[in-house]
């Protein structure tokens, strides 16, 4: 299957701090997940590849073609990006799902088309808003506001997902929901995901591809089962773990040691 996103010898960031030469490539229909500790340049990959930050080595390409050379209305509708919370705003739900629609308009074109509502209608419908189609943005809970920003996101018809820690804000609940969310609109429309996850063991559950970050750099990287061993994490989270299979689904899990425990067995 051919690569949707690829990145070779990425070298992006700030005066501080940069990403040091990073290599990964994610195929189409794959739903990848970024972890590591916090400044292990999850972020800063996250806005090089929004071209956010200054690419000073390496490339980005898209189905391809280098980011560099696309337009902000191409990459917009290649490319689109739920943070992890959206700002509050008077527009209904629907008027802000339909922001998604900005880079298909046509010179001189002041509303939205037939085929704009048509499809917004259609992804306000998949992530389940309809009910608050017409309240308030800022009427909406945390959950409510991460399903109309992914559906905003969906409308621009893009081949990738950025996820930016779209469930650190929420419930367990909500945590879930959103997750099983995704998952269905990567196995349903094929789409490619790339999301900057903290929890480990929902990255472990849902994800296909893990990128395991320390320092500016890929430590690991692989299936969960590759990543997700308690030596790797240990060495760069610096904290005592255990690991073992999901006796559900399969996946690794992640059983945190407290150090009260561990000076008592001592």
């Amino acid at each position: 299957m051919e690569n949707n996103l690829e990145v070779k010898n990425l070298v992006c960031g700030y005066s501080q701090f940069k990403l040091d030469q990073l290599s990964f490539s994610i195929k189409k229909g794959d739903f990848a997940g970024i972890i590591g500790p916090n400044g292990s340049g999850k972020t800063t990959l996250i806005k090089g590849i929004r071209g956010e930050v200054n690419v000073e080595k390496g490339s980005i390409l898209l189905d391809g073609k280098d980011l560099r050379m696309m337009s902000i209305k191409e990459k917009s509708t290649k490319m689109a990006v739920v943070t992890q919370q959206t700002d509050d705003c008077d527009l209904s739900v629907l008027d802000f799902v339909l922001l998604g629609r900005l880079p298909y308009r046509r010179p001189f074109q002041f509303f939205e088309s037939d085929e704009d509502l048509k499809i917004a209608n259609k992804y306000i419908k998949l992530t389940g808003i309809e009910r608050l189609r017409d309240k308030s943005i800022s009427q909406l809970s945390g959950g409510e506001r991460q399903l109309a920003s992914i559906a905003k996101a969906l409308t621009q018809e893009p081949t990738l997902l950025l996820l930016d820690e779209p469930t650190s804000q929420l419930d367990i609940c909500h945590q879930v929901q959103i997750l099983d969310l995704v998952r269905q609109l990567n196995q349903d429309m094929q789409l490619t995901v790339l999301m900057i996850i903290h929890d480990l063991n929902l990255a472990s559950e849902y994800c296909d591809h893990l990128l395991m970050m320390n320092h500016g750099q890929i430590f690991i990287q692989g299936t969960p089962e590759e990543v997700i061993q308690y030596q790797a994490i240990e060495e760069v989270y610096q904290t005592c773990v255990v690991t073992r299979e999901n006796p559900v689904s399969g996946k690794p899990t992640v059983f945190l040691v407290s150090q009260n425990k561990l000076t008592r067995k001592k």
